[in-house]
């Protein structure tokens, strides 16, 4: 199967899986507001994000094992593959003691520390261990089948074994939701649909890669590059997860961690639709690099920033123009706290934005398995986004930690921007300079007109017809300004789609 092809495959199921995660996303906080209370949400929302830490025991091996299986899965080298599929099994029982560990005593701190009439302090750590369940299950079954069919540019397979388990999951917390079950007997039920998951994987393995011997001799070695890989990891959860905890423990203002999550849903929603064109994308461009395919890696790399820019400039201004008219309605009868701050959504968008910039850039980076390279870069962000964080919140609330994130996130783009020609590409940095500058000025062309416009949709109906027309509209202007300034990319891009759809 050629690489396009796996593309294709990689891209519709990653479109339907993220369309549904991000519909999944508004159905089930909104249920969580609505039989819970904002108090409830912010909750769960806090302990999610403080579990996502713990997740670092992992110590970027996914990153590392599946950039290491790229040579092997192209030479078709079973044995080098068996070595490093074993080795990765064994540091992911290693990791998953730790996470159990760590798990268990945040439990115990955490029901402490965190104030809440709604909950005791028992139901509280239980709700911790729950949450904390799913991740335990990933570490000791699901992670080793999930690094080889990345690597094996299979993602759909994960793609949809990941739709049955969201629709099941959203299933049960919708029905015993909406009959207001405990909380911690609704989270311990949902559970259910994590083992399916890994059971659909396990069968697919077992069927597809006879050959796969996870009692092989481990190849450690292979794997060398992990604790580099962790620096870009712990890059990626500290720009997702710290504000939620900063906002934890600093404020210990649950309800305003939920006005940051419901916001924040959105973005996250946005950003996996996004995640559809560059998804699967990683493993392609690993492969191209790891046969030192220099001009393929030059034409491909060039219509893929092309591509993604003029994206996320259409979609970036749906959303600079939708997001409060959303929020508005989808808060309605929610009263225990403020959600209407335009400001805090123009900063999430803005923040989503300039995260989004990078994308092109840091795809290579992990397909180039470049964390070395990288880790004083990603340090510097992180350190960013949480000394600027920890100094602004206290006086400013939600705007410190979106200032601190805005400010992280420019640093690395204009970092990756100069960095990736460099030292792979050796394209000319002033063409991904001019795209970027594009897409802010398109931004703007688009937006300012419709500043005039009040929009104040009475639903959901009204809402989705406005950002219909919303989006036409963004999407011929972005057309028009692509046809004028980068006509060639535009050919290119063109050519390629059509050629992959005749396929």
């Amino acid at each position: 199967m050629s690489r396009t092809l796996k593309f294709f495959y990689n891209s519709i199921s990653t479109a339907i899986y993220q369309i549904i995660v991000m519909i999944v996303g508004i159905i089930t906080p909104r249920i969580m507001l609505k039989y819970y209370g904002s108090e409830i949400n912010g909750l769960v929302s806090s302990i999610t994000q403080f579990i996502s830490y713990f997740a670092l025991v992992e110590a970027g091996l996914s990153g590392a094992a599946t950039y290491a299986l790229y040579k092997p899965l192209a030479n078709d080298d079973y044995l080098s593959i068996n070595g490093i599929i074993s080795a990765a099994r064994k540091f992911y029982n290693q990791a998953g003691y730790t996470f159990v560990f760590l798990i268990v005593g945040f439990s115990a701190f955490y029901s402490s520390y965190v104030k809440t009439d709604l909950l005791s302090k028992l139901e509280v750590g239980l709700l911790v261990l729950i949450l904390g369940t799913s991740g335990v299950l990933d570490f000791f079954t699901l992670s080793k089948y999930s690094v080889l069919l990345t690597a094996d540019q299979k993602t759909y397979v994960i793609s949809l074994s990941s739709i049955i388990y969201v629709i099941l999951n959203t299933i049960i917390i919708v029905i015993l939701g909406t009959k207001q079950i405990n909380i911690v007997v609704l989270r311990l039920a949902a559970l259910l649909s994590v083992f399916l998951r890994t059971f659909i994987l396990m069968i697919y393995v077992k069927v597809n890669y006879k050959y796969i011997r996870y009692d092989a001799e481990p190849d450690t070695e292979a794997l060398n590059k992990r604790w580099d890989a962790l620096y870009l990891q712990i890059l990626g959860v500290i720009q997702t997860g710290i504000p939620i905890v900063i906002l934890t423990l600093v404020t210990k203002d649950l309800k305003l961690v939920s006005v940051y999550s419901i916001f924040n849903m959105i973005i996250v929603g946005i950003n996996g639709i996004l995640s559809i064109f560059h998804g699967g994308l990683s493993a392609s461009f690993g492969d191209v690099i790891a046969r030192r395919e220099k001009s393929v890696l030059q034409k491909s790399y060039t219509e893929f920033e092309f591509s993604y820019y003029t994206l996320i400039t259409a979609v970036y201004s749906i959303s600079f123009i939708t997001i409060m008219p959303f929020i508005r309605v989808y808060t309605s009868g929610i009263n225990d706290i403020n959600y209407d701050v335009p400001m805090i959504g123009f900063l999430f968008v803005l923040n989503g934005l300039l995260y989004n910039l990078k994308t092109p850039q840091g795809m290579l980076v992990i397909s180039a398995g470049m964390y070395r390279e990288t880790r004083v870069q990603s340090t510097i962000q992180g350190l960013i986004v949480v000394i600027l964080g920890l100094v602004l919140t206290p006086s400013i609330g939600i705007y410190g930690i979106l200032i601190a994130s805005i400010l992280s996130n420019i640093y690395r783009d204009i970092d990756l921007m100069f960095f990736i020609p460099r030292n792979l590409t050796e394209l000319p940095v002033i063409n991904s300079a001019i795209r970027i500058l594009r897409v802010f000025m398109v931004i703007l062309i688009i937006c300012l007109p419709v500043k005039f416009i009040e929009l104040n949709p009475g639903g959901y109906i009204q809402w989705i017809i406005h950002a219909i027309i919303i989006g036409i509209y963004s999407c011929i202007i972005v057309l028009i300004i692509s046809l004028l300034f980068d006509r060639n990319a535009l050919k290119e891009v063109s050519n390629r789609v059509t050629g992959m759809v005749r396929r």
